[in-house]
């Protein structure tokens, strides 16, 4: 069912392979996450509440899930390196727009742009893992290439953000211009090192593509799949976006450390993304996804409830939750993956990619409508979003079993 060697001629080529695929993962994640430590700055310099950042924060997550429904059209029908590349270059050039918008309705517009791009890059690039890496060593590849998010927090969110504090000519537009240079670099090895992959082209389904494409979404099999996505992006993205909020606002925590929070929580993710994927591919994907699925919800829990203390103490609960909920993202892409067969793989996975977007978006506007500023500059009810957050968490616990007994089917 797979392609699991024969597009490598060694090792060291699918290395660069994944490290390409990775690069592209690192700057389209960096485009969405760097949002969400610069929301004082964004409050502060747009002269907008906590509602309208929400709404900012969603317009990247919202047209990604479009863009997404309607890449299924088309994705299963390009080559996937060819695709890859110019849907690549268009994010760039979105990106960058974003850096020049002179107002809230201009960024908001741009950012639509830039997540329609980079919410079908995602999927995409998980698609071309799945083509390419056998299912037993696809945990460990899905590590690698998810490592992404690790970067970003280490060295992306971190430096970017030393972009806006610094370069006062520039301000919050500084991290877009950084990033729109960095992808030009990822682009031109991608280009080297990301080879042909059309193997799905030989199964390509004739008929009705609308009906395609409707059988793939109602299937009982999928729809599990998808509420099981959804419901692990609202339980980290309900709470992600308004970590630097809180922490600055009820913890009292100076902005100047934020970066740190934010390099600590990445550096440690990065170490552990690849151990995830190791374990996750030895003691069962199942089995792992329930251990960080239940641990997560105690950082998760302590984050929307914490109350002012050291420094160390934040780092810890900070650094153990970014962790955690990136982590479960590894063994279930895995388990989801294999639900289908290539020849549909990339239209259910481009699904799977705007559900992901669709419920983070939502989860990040709920969030922003429950928090509210007081008239001293507190947030609060942070809490109530926690507890929300919590309960998804528990019922991605009970879904992942039936996801997985569905892809033993389809694979028996």
């Amino acid at each position: 069912m797979n392609q699991p060697n024969t597009l490598f001629e060694s090792p060291k080529r699918e290395r660069f392979f994944l490290f390409a695929l990775a690069g592209i993962q690192f700057t389209h994640i960096l485009d969405f996450m760097i949002m969400m430590p610069l929301g004082p700055q964004f409050i502060k310099a747009l002269s907008i509440n906590t509602h309208q950042f929400g709404l900012l924060l969603s317009s990247y997550t919202f047209a990604a899930a479009v863009a997404g429904v309607f890449a299924t059209y088309y994705v299963d029908r390009f080559e996937r390196r060819q695709l890859l590349l110019r849907l690549y270059i268009c994010f760039i050039v979105a990106t960058v727009a974003c850096g020049f918008a002179p107002n809230y309705h201009l960024l908001f517009i741009a950012r639509a742009c830039a997540g329609a791009f980079g919410g079908i890059l995602g999927s995409l690039v998980q698609t071309i893992v799945a083509d390419s890496i056998p299912f037993e060593r696809r945990g460990k590849a899905l590590g690698t290439v998810m490592a992404a998010f690790s970067v970003s927090t280490v060295a992306g969110v971190p430096l970017s953000l030393f972009l806006a504090n610094h370069i006062e000519s520039l301000g919050w537009r500084a991290p877009f211009m950084f990033i729109g240079l960095i992808s030009t670099v990822i682009l031109f090895i991608g280009y080297r090192n990301i080879p042909k992959i059309s193997g799905h082209l030989h199964h390509v389904q004739e008929g009705s593509r609308f009906k395609q494409i409707y059988e793939v979404l109602i299937a009982h099999q999928h729809a599990r799949a998808f509420l099981f996505m959804g419901l692990i992006m609202i339980t980290g993205f309900s709470v992600i976006p308004y970590i630097a909020l809180y922490l600055t606002s009820n913890v009292g925590i100076a902005n100047s450390y934020i970066s740190l929070i934010y390099l600590c929580g990445g550096v440690a993710t990065l170490m552990s993304s690849r151990l995830i994927g190791h374990m996750a591919d030895k003691y069962g994907k199942v089995r792992v996804f329930r251990m960080l699925a239940i641990i997560s919800l105690i950082p998760l829990l302590v984050t929307t409830n914490l109350v002012p203390v050291p420094l160390w103490v934040v780092l810890i609960n900070s650094t153990s939750f970014f962790i955690l909920i990136s982590g479960r993202m590894i063994p279930a892409m895995a388990i989801v993956s294999q639900l289908v067969e290539p020849k549909i793989r990339g239209t259910f996975m481009s699904l799977v990619g705007s559900v992901q977007m669709l419920a983070s978006g939502i989860a990040s506007v709920l969030a922003g409508w429950v928090v509210t500023i007081t008239a001293d500059g507190k947030m609060e009810h942070y809490n109530l979003v926690g507890y929300g957050a919590a309960v998804c968490g528990l019922l991605t616990f009970w879904l992942v079993g039936y996801i997985h007994t569905d892809a033993k089917m389809k694979t028996a």
